[in-house]
C-alpha cells in the first residue's frame, strides 16, 4: 500500500515537474531565444511593395510575401465579429491565454495525441505563431511549440491593446496562394478592398483560416460556401446576428470576384521595367540617407506613369486584332506551300515560328513618361520584350532621311526624280516604288506622304549617308547604321522603344527625350522618399524649324498617304501624324504615330523574319501595325480624363513657314527636266556617290 502511493506521488511530482522544467526552460531561452517587449514593439511584417497607374490604381505587387497592410479602422466591424466568433469566443476577456482551451489541448492533444481534438488557441497564441513561426524539436515540438506560444502571448497582452492585436493578426495571417493579410486575400477573391468587404464576404474569409487550401473558394467553392455558414453560424450563436439574416446570408450563392492581378494583369512587361528603375533608385537613396529599403518587405507605394485606360486599351487591340491577324497567318501555312516553307521544322517549334510577336509603346513627347508599354502577346508565355527588340525599320526609317535634308537647306516643295536607278557594283540594284511606278518628280512632302521609295533614294544620294549618320547617332540609336544603298529603304535596325524617342523630337521642337516610368515613391507612411525630376536638356537633335516641317509632312502622311485608314476605316479623332513601315517580304510591320500628347507606336510579325504573310493585304505595316494603335486609341477616346491628355491638336505653322509644303505631290516632268535627263546616267557607282552628290548639289538649275 506505501509502495503504491509512493508510486503515485512520484509520478504525480514527474507529472507536474517535467512540464515545469520545459516552460521554465522556453522562458528562460534554452531552446531559442524568446522575443522580448521591445522586439514585440518593433516587429513589421514583411509587406509588399504596391505600383500604382498614374490614376493610383494598382497595377502591381513586388513581394517575397504577398502582403498590404492596413489600419484596423480599415477593417469592417462584421469582420472582426466573424473572427472572434469563430477563432476566439473569449478574446476580450482572457489575458492572451483561454484556460479553459488550454486543459483540453494538454490533455487531449499533448498527452493522448489526439490530433483531432484541435488546437484551441487564442487569436493572440495563433498571432504568436504567425509572428515568429514554429520550430522543429523532433518529438516535444508540439509541446514547446504551444508553449512559447503561450508565453509570447501573455506577452504582447501586455504590448498591444486588444484592437492591436486583431489588426495585426489579420495583416499577417495566411489566405493560400501566398497571400499574406486581409487586405491581399480581399482584393484577390473579391476584387475590393478589405474596408468593402460584405458580411458573406467577411463570413467566407474567416472560414478559410481554418485550412486555407480545402476552403479555398476557386478550388472548393462548396467546401468555402459550407465552411462561411458555419461561421454565420458562430456569429448567430455569440449574438453578432439574428436568425433572419444569418440564414439569407448561408442562403446566398459564392460571388467570387477571383483576381489575380498582382500575379499577371494588364502591365506585366511593364512592370519588369519599374522593378529594374525602382532599384536603381532604391540604391541611390540608400546611398544618399544610409537607410537600406527592401522593395519587397518595406510596403513602398510606387506610383508610375502608366495610364492604365491606355494600356487597358491596347490590350484589347491586341486581343482582337492580332488574334484575326494570327488565323489568317495560320490559314496561309496551312495550305501546301505554307507546309512546304515549314517542312524541315519540328512540329513542336511550328507553333512558335508562325506565332505573332506584336509591341505597342506609348510617351509622352516632351516628358518621356511611359503611357502605356504592351511588351507582347502573353507575359507568361513569350515573356520577351517586344518594345526592346531590335528589327528592321522599313519606311518608319525615311523621316530620318528627310529630317537630314531639311537640316542641310533642302525645302519641302524640292522635287525629287521618280526615275529607274541602277547601282553597278550591286548586282545592278535599283530601288522599286510600292507601286511599281516610274517617271516624273515628287515633293519632297509628296514623296514623303505617299511613302515613295525612288525619290527616298534620290535624297539619300544627295544629302549622302554622313548627314543622316550623324542625326541618328545624335537621336541616340544604339545600332550603328551601315552606310549601304538598301539603307534609303529601312534596313536600318532599332527598337519600338528607340523609335519612340527619336519621333518625339517631331513634335517637341526638336529635343532629344529620355524615358521614365516612376513618378515617386513613397514609404509606408506616405513620406515621399523620391520624386521624379526631369533630368534638364539633353540636347537639340533638330532645329526648330525642321521639327516643325517634319511634323506638318507627317501630318500629310497620316491625312493623305498610307496612314489614311487610321480615319477613314478605324474613324479615330485624335489629330496624329506619323509614318507606316514593312520591311522586305512583310516580315515586319511598323506603325509610328504622334501628337503634341503622345507618341505611339506598334510593331508586329513572327519572331523569325522567315515567317511572314505572302501580301500587302494582311502584312503591310498599314494592315498588320497600323489597326493596334487605330484600336487602341478608338478605345481611349472614350476615357475623357486620358483624352484630355492625349487628344492635343498641332499648332499651325508659323507664317513664314506657312506655305511651305504648298505645292501639288507629283508634277510631270517639263522640257528642261528631260533635257537635262538626257545627260544623266541611269546606272551610278555608289562609292562614287560622294563625287556625284557634290556635282548634283552644284548644280543650281536642279534646285
Amino acid at each position: 500500500m506505501k509502495r503504491g502511493w509512493k508510486i503515485s506521488i512520484v509520478s504525480l511530482a514527474v507529472i507536474i515537474f517535467i512540464p515545469l522544467f520545459f516552460i521554465s526552460s522556453v522562458y528562460a531561452g534554452l531552446f531559442g531565444r524568446l522575443p522580448g517587449k521591445k522586439d514585440l514593439r518593433n516587429y513589421r511584417n514583411s509587406t509588399a511593395s504596391l505600383v500604382l497607374s498614374s490614376e493610383g490604381e494598382i497595377i502591381g505587387k513586388f513581394y517575397s510575401e504577398n502582403r498590404t497592410s492596413i489600419t484596423f479602422d480599415q477593417i469592417p466591424p462584421h469582420l472582426i465579429n466573424a473572427l472572434v466568433a469563430t477563432e476566439d469566443a473569449r478574446f476580450y476577456e482572457h489575458s492572451g491565454v483561454d484556460s479553459r482551451s488550454l486543459v483540453r489541448v494538454f490533455f487531449k492533444t499533448i498527452i493522448f495525441n489526439e490530433r483531432s481534438a484541435g488546437g484551441g488557441s487564442t487569436i493572440t497564441q495563433q498571432l504568436a505563431k504567425n509572428m515568429y513561426g514554429r520550430k522543429d524539436y523532433l518529438i516535444l515540438s508540439v509541446f514547446l511549440n504551444k508553449t512559447r506560444e503561450v508565453l509570447l502571448a501573455r506577452r504582447i497582452e501586455k504590448v498591444y491593446t486588444k484592437e492591436e492585436i486583431l489588426n495585426l493578426y489579420l495583416n499577417t495571417v495566411s489566405f493560400g496562394e501566398n497571400l499574406y493579410g486581409i487586405e491581399s486575400a480581399s482584393q484577390r477573391y473579391f476584387s475590393h478592398r478589405t474596408v468593402d468587404l460584405r458580411i458573406e464576404e467577411s463570413a467566407l474569409l474567416t472560414g478559410m483560416l481554418k485550412a486555407n487550401t480545402s476552403f479555398n473558394p476557386r478550388l472548393y467553392p462548396d467546401n468555402a460556401v459550407s465552411r462561411r455558414n458555419v461561421v454565420l453560424g458562430q456569429m448567430e450563436k455569440y449574438g453578432y446576428l439574428d436568425r433572419s439574416t444569418a440564414d439569407s446570408l448561408s442562403a446566398l450563392p459564392l460571388n467570387l470576384n477571383y483576381n489575380k492581378t498582382d500575379i499577371t494583369g494588364p502591365a506585366d512587361y511593364f512592370l519588369v521595367r519599374v522593378r529594374m528603375e525602382a532599384d536603381r533608385i532604391l540604391r541611390d537613396i540608400s546611398a544618399y540617407r544610409g537607410r537600406q529599403w527592401d522593395i519587397e518587405r518595406d510596403g513602398l507605394i510606387i506610383r508610375t506613369t502608366l495610364s492604365l485606360p491606355l494600356q487597358r486599351a491596347s490590350g484589347e487591340a491586341f486581343e482582337s486584332h492580332l488574334s484575326k491577324m494570327q488565323k489568317r497567318l495560320d490559314e496561309q501555312y496551312s495550305t501546301s506551300s505554307g507546309r512546304r516553307a515549314l517542312k524541315e521544322i519540328p512540329d513542336s517549334l511550328k507553333k512558335m515560328m508562325t506565332t505573332l510577336q506584336a509591341g505597342l509603346l506609348a510617351i509622352d513627347p516632351f516628358t518621356g513618361a511611359v503611357l502605356a508599354w504592351a511588351g507582347g502577346i502573353d507575359f507568361k508565355t513569350q515573356p520577351y520584350d517586344q518594345i526592346l527588340a531590335r528589327r528592321q525599320l522599313a519606311s518608319v526609317f525615311k523621316p530620318f532621311i528627310f529630317a537630314a535634308a531639311l537640316e542641310d537647306g533642302v525645302e519641302p516643295c524640292r522635287y525629287l526624280d521618280n526615275d529607274s536607278i541602277t547601282l553597278s557594283g550591286f548586282n545592278n540594284w535599283s530601288p522599286e516604288n510600292y507601286n511599281h511606278s516610274y517617271g516624273g518628280k515628287y515633293s519632297l512632302a509628296g514623296a514623303l506622304a505617299q511613302s515613295m521609295n525612288i525619290p527616298t533614294f534620290s535624297l539619300f544620294l544627295m544629302i549622302g549617308f554622313d548627314k543622316v549618320e550623324r542625326l541618328w547617332r545624335d537621336m541616340g540609336f544604339s545600332y550603328p547604321l551601315v552606310d549601304m544603298p538598301s539603307l534609303a529603304m529601312g534596313t536600318a535596325e532599332a527598337s519600338i522603344l528607340e523609335l519612340a524617342l527619336a519621333y518625339s523630337s517631331f513634335v517637341n521642337g526638336g529635343v532629344k527625350i529620355s524615358p521614365h516610368m516612376i513618378e515617386s515613391v513613397k514609404a509606408p507612411d506616405g513620406r515621399i522618399l523620391w520624386q521624379y525630376t526631369p533630368p534638364g536638356h539633353l540636347g537639340r537633335v533638330l532645329s526648330e524649324r525642321s521639327a516643325m516641317l517634319m511634323s506638318a509632312m507627317l501630318q500629310k502622311a497620316i491625312r493623305e498617304g498610307t496612314g489614311a485608314s487610321v480615319y477613314s476605316t478605324y474613324g479615330v479623332k485624335v489629330p496624329l501624324a506619323g509614318k507606316t513601315g514593312t520591311s522586305q517580304n512583310y516580315a515586319d510591320a511598323w506603325f509610328a504615330a504622334f501628337n503634341p500628347g503622345l507618341v505611339i507606336v506598334s510593331r508586329v510579325g513572327a519572331s523569325s523574319p522567315s515567317i511572314h504573310f505572302n501580301n500587302g493585304r494582311y502584312g503591310s505595316g498599314s494592315a498588320l501595325a497600323l489597326p493596334l494603335v487605330a484600336l487602341t486609341l478608338k478605345k481611349a477616346e472614350k476615357e475623357k480624363e486620358l483624352m484630355n491628355r492625349i487628344n492635343v491638336p498641332f499648332e499651325p505653322l508659323p507664317p513664314e513657314l506657312a506655305m511651305a509644303l504648298d505645292c501639288p505631290d507629283f508634277r510631270d516632268k517639263t522640257f528642261f527636266d528631260r533635257l537635262f535627263d538626257l545627260f544623266e546616267e541611269k546606272e551610278i557607282n555608289y562609292e562614287e556617290a560622294g563625287r556625284r552628290r557634290r556635282i548634283i548639289r552644284g548644280r543650281i538649275f536642279r534646285r
